[in-house]
């Protein structure tokens, strides 16, 4: 009867282990997170519930092995002749007898335990670490996730619309919630619960309870993602962005520069027929882009940001050198400004430099 019911505890520890291991293959499959993490933090669970309920040191030993089904738990003790410390060390006879016959002082035993011995507090603890570690990975899933989207564009859906603050809350995978606040909304958009939507990543910050993104449809960076991803000439480096001035829902400029002398750089960004930039103008609403030859010369750069007027000459301030004054005909004065001076705006923002517009006639009074 003894020789059976051994059996069956083998059988049933048996059972148990492949149980285990099934379970935590399926929570890798269902939540991502990999066995070896959830191994790692079951094992440490375990050991602090065994030292807890026995009152063992360091000579706890948790072997969890996928690979052969196994799961055991030993106290190793050293064998002696007189017990001192029973927690960590057995006497010669009850060693041979029990766990080896071959043992003798200075030796050290591994004593099996049966995990069902180990207590409700001791289950109760690995039940309280597993779970937290658990979350602490589920977490630096998100966390590695998100900063992978940092500075990148990403599609996500629309959740739904918070009606106290009108952030739009985008879901951008099963674990990844984003709220678009409406300082980063263009101005007249709307958007529809359960619809998709392009937007930047425009950075990700720790917080208390881990990595916050900050998103945005209204940051230059979103233009130039898009036009990455429409413009292969962009994604392969032929032809590059040099530099990109935004009022979103209105108006764009974009400077761009080719690599290759073969290759326009203005041309590959509008496409046969416009259909490149027409692509890109549908997706922010029928914003305005206006995209420019870059230059390293700043006269030439600073002409090429006022398009569509033409300029006359351009003026550095000698007192200033990120400051000049620009003639234009008199006839495209208000072109060169703008409509409420943006084109000019822009135009300083994509350059970096101040500039001064006036008639080529000159104003009266003007030297």
């Amino acid at each position: 009867m003894a020789g059976k019911s051994g059996k069956s505890s083998k059988n049933a520890a048996k059972n148990m282990s492949k149980e285990f291991f099934e379970a935590l293959a399926l929570f890798e499959q269902e939540r991502g997170i990999p066995m070896t993490y959830m191994i790692e933090k079951i094992t440490a669970a375990i050991t602090v519930a065994v030292k807890n309920s026995t009152g063992c040191g360091d000579n706890v030993v948790v072997n969890i092995d996928p690979e052969t089904v196994t799961f055991e738990v030993f106290v190793n003790k050293v064998v002696v002749e007189e017990v001192l410390d029973e927690s960590r060390e057995i006497l010669v006879d009850e060693a041979q007898a029990k766990y080896n016959k071959m043992a003798k002082p200075g030796d050290t035993v591994g004593i099996r335990l049966d995990t069902r011995e180990f207590g409700r507090i001791a289950a109760m603890t690995a039940k309280q670490v597993i779970r937290q570690g658990i979350r602490e990975a589920e977490r630096g899933q998100v966390a590695d996730e998100m900063r992978s989207r940092d500075q990148e564009l990403v599609t996500a859906t629309i959740e739904r619309i918070d009606s106290r603050t009108g952030a739009v809350i985008l879901r951008l995978s099963n674990k990844i919630e984003l709220p678009l606040p409406k300082s980063e909304q263009v101005e007249g958009e709307t958007y529809v619960e359960g619809g998709t939507i392009k937007v930047f990543v425009v950075d990700i910050r720790d917080g208390e309870r881990g990595p916050r993104a900050t998103v945005s449809r209204t940051h230059p960076g979103l233009v130039k993602r898009l036009f990455e991803t429409e413009v292969p000439e962009i994604y392969d480096g032929t032809v590059e962005i040099k530099a990109v001035a935004r009022e979103a829902g209105s108006r764009t400029k974009m400077a761009v520069v080719s690599n290759d002398e073969n290759v326009d750089p203005v041309g590959a960004c509008i496409g046969v027929r416009h259909a490149r930039v027409n692509q890109i103008v549908d997706e922010l609403g029928g914003e305005k882009i206006d995209i420019i030859k870059y230059s390293e010369d700043p006269s030439e750069f600073i002409s090429n940001a006022l398009a569509p007027a033409q300029v006359v000459s351009v003026e550095m301030d000698e007192e200033n050198p990120k400051a000049c004054r620009v003639r234009v005909p008199d006839s495209q004065l208000s072109l060169a400004i703008g409509h409420k001076g943006q084109n000019a705006r822009l135009a300083a923002r994509l350059t970096g430099y101040k500039i001064d517009i006036r008639p080529e006639s000159g104003y009266y009074g003007e030297e």
